[in-house]
């Protein structure tokens, strides 16, 4: 007899597997799915890898290298404005690992993580899988997708809130949270005695004239703000799986003996690596930000003058389109695409219970293809 425990049978079906499926299977799809970086890993970084990979690689301690964690409690104050010390830092194999083991260590079964939707996809099945209670916060279009303080405050549950997840500059929308509304969040964390998971992975993906501003910089918040960040947007360094994040020292302990029993350690290779990467000149950054805002500027033109209505992302590399003038469903339009124009796309419903009418466009990819993506859209829609 096989048995499956609810918890496992009680996590949401995502419809990205099956997508990415058909696009490893047909080379003829072009995919704007992936939250991927589609530039290759810096040179200095991958020949420093090669280099030390054939004196072998080791356990290090479960919080991480301290060589490491110095060499980030150098990078969040310069950066971030986070005052820290090496203790209050643990390395983790990604950033989602580092938010699963914050939700282990901090959530009850029946306690409520409030989690803005549309939102990252990974929040939600963490929260079920610690059997917590997922609370929607909507977020609008017409706000470009940003945090309404009001309606938060009506959400907190004093006996139940526990945690909010914010994630800045966002997935899917692009969105990036002001200063106004950080600290509109913070009071209500701290009047409420809540903490604060702010997930930064995409930190250095910003656009224009926005800034990315790190809510564990501000006065008062050490105690309730857990900052992760990550190796893998900013290094394009996804497959070395290798993020961090910044708390109270109390907690970041605690947070230690959980990561240790979930992966033991952050790979030792990938930890020399990224030692490496935040010696790095900001060059090739710079690089990438550049290339992703001229796909940024082309696609949602293009989706615009295509009448689904797209705000401009502020920072990170998606395009989150209503496409409600095609179809109330997005989970098939998402497949009509798939279907009839090969081109690969994430719906909405991905995102959360308000993702519905939407649907996300990476621009994570080769602008010519991009391009052509967006020329075999108009031809099916045009026809639709």
């Amino acid at each position: 007899m096989t048995h499956l425990s609810e918890r496992e049978l009680q996590l949401p079906t995502l419809e990205f597997p099956s997508i990415f499926k058909r696009v490893i299977r047909d080379k003829s799809i072009i995919s704007l799915g992936p939250g991927e970086p589609d530039f290759v890993t810096p040179k200095p970084l991958l020949e420093y890898a090669k280099k030390i990979i054939h004196k072998g690689t080791h356990y290090s301690e479960p919080q991480g290298m301290l060589e490491l964690r110095e060499a980030i409690v150098k990078k969040v104050r310069k950066e971030n404005h986070i005052k820290t010390i090496p203790e209050n830092v643990l390395v983790t194999c990604g950033s989602q690992e580092a938010l699963f083991s914050a939700l282990l260590t901090t959530i009850d079964p029946t306690e409520q993580v409030i989690v803005s939707s549309p939102g990252y996809l990974g929040y939600l099945p963490a929260i079920e899988l610690v059997n917590g209670v997922p609370i929607f916060l909507k977020l609008d279009e017409k706000d470009e997708f940003s945090i309404n303080p009001d309606r938060l405050r009506k959400l907190i549950n004093k006996k139940k809130t526990k945690a909010i997840i914010i994630n800045s500059p966002r997935n899917p929308t692009g969105t990036v949270l002001s200063k106004k509304i950080l600290e509109e969040i913070a009071d209500i964390a701290v009047d409420n005695d809540v903490y604060i998971f702010s997930d930064e992975a995409y930190e250095k993906i910003i656009y224009d004239n926005n800034k990315h501003v790190s809510i564990g910089s501000f006065n008062g918040m050490e105690k309730y703000v857990v900052t992760f960040q990550t190796f893998s947007k900013s290094f394009a360094m996804c497959g070395f799986r290798l993020g961090y994040c910044i708390g109270p020292e109390k907690l970041m302990k605690d947070m230690t003996k959980v990561h240790h029993y979930v992966t033991l350690t952050a790979p030792h290779v990938s930890q020399l690596v990224g030692i490496k990467a935040l010696t790095l000149s900001d060059k090739y950054i710079k690089a990438m930000v550049k290339e992703y805002k001229r796909r940024r500027d082309m696609i949602v033109k293009r989706l615009n003058e295509l009448d689904m209505p797209t705000p401009m992302p502020g920072g990170a590399f998606y395009a989150f389109s209503n496409i409600q003038n095609y179809s109330k469903n997005a989970s098939k339009f998402a497949k009509m695409l798939l279907d009839k124009a090969k081109v690969a796309v994430i719906p909405g419903t991905e995102f959360g219970l308000y993702g519905e009418g939407y649907v996300r466009y990476s621009f994570a990819t080769d602008y010519k293809n991009i391009e052509k993506a967006m020329s075999r859209i108009e031809r099916v829609l045009g026809k639709h």
